[in-house]
């Protein structure tokens, strides 16, 4: 079911999208990556036949419109579109500036958007998907997170509206709301130290019902799953993995 199909997955470079790109690929799907360091794309892409890699910001509005093309150009269709990458900061709001809102929503928020747009007529050739990766955030507050999980929400409900839109064009449209998986984010995306990572780490494990923190597969299998056209009666819905924290 997933031979030859050809999927984009944004931040491709680590964590989840990258043990989804993995997944993919030895499934036989054609993968095209974005990050923004070279080098690690051109990396996995010399360890994985299916897997190609191309350099883009996400925070770039041209970015989504290249991403397609290139896709498209490599293998002449596009069937799932996964929008992974993701940006956030810990920001009191005593303290927050129009410059970090902006930071976070334009990865969360417009880059999935564009993409999407961007996608649009390729996806309704094919009946395909789009996957959003939202946060347990998204619905759960938490002091300090404010502009992330709002534009985590923001993300979910664009994934519902999406959903009614693209529906009639046969384009299913969902969401994953992660919780905290092992990766770079906390360090790379959150700009926490190391005395931070560890004290956050300790936190959310104690709060995660199932007493641990997610890795990547976790949640990379439930990107397959709605992938696979046998979920083709599944849209706009969003589904939360993480180990029992939204319910906590």
């Amino acid at each position: 079911m997933y031979k030859d199909k050809v999927a984009i997955i944004t931040g491709g470079g680590a964590g989840i999208g990258l043990a989804a790109a993995q997944l993919l690929a030895t499934k036989g799907t054609k993968v095209l990556i974005t990050g923004r360091r070279t080098n690690v794309l051109e990396q996995i892409a010399a360890s994985y036949p299916n897997i190609e890699g191309f350099t883009a910001d996400a925070a770039d509005p041209e970015a989504a419109a290249r991403t397609v093309t290139e896709a498209i150009e490599r293998w002449g269709r596009l069937d799932i579109v996964v929008n992974n990458v993701g940006n956030g900061s810990v920001q009191p709001l005593a303290t927050t500036n129009a410059q970090e809102i902006n930071d976070i929503f334009s990865v969360n928020v417009t880059a999935p958007t564009l993409l999407a747009a961007a996608a649009l007529p390729h996806l309704e050739k094919t009946k395909g998907t789009i996957i959003n990766i939202s946060s347990t955030f998204g619905s759960k507050a938490s002091a300090g997170l404010s502009i992330y999980s709002a534009s985590k929400a923001a993300l979910e409900q664009l994934t519902r509206c999406w959903a009614l839109e693209l529906a009639p064009k046969g384009i299913r449209v969902n969401a994953i709301a992660s919780g905290p998986v092992e990766s770079d984010f906390l360090r790379e995306r959150m700009g926490l130290s190391e005395e931070q990572i560890n004290a956050v780490k300790k936190q959310e494990i104690r709060s995660i019902p199932l007493g641990r923190r997610g890795v990547p597969d976790d949640v990379a299998r439930w990107i397959v799953h709605l992938a696979d056209p046998e979920s083709n009666w599944i849209t706009g819905q969003v589904f939360p993995v993480d180990g029992g924290l939204t319910i906590a």
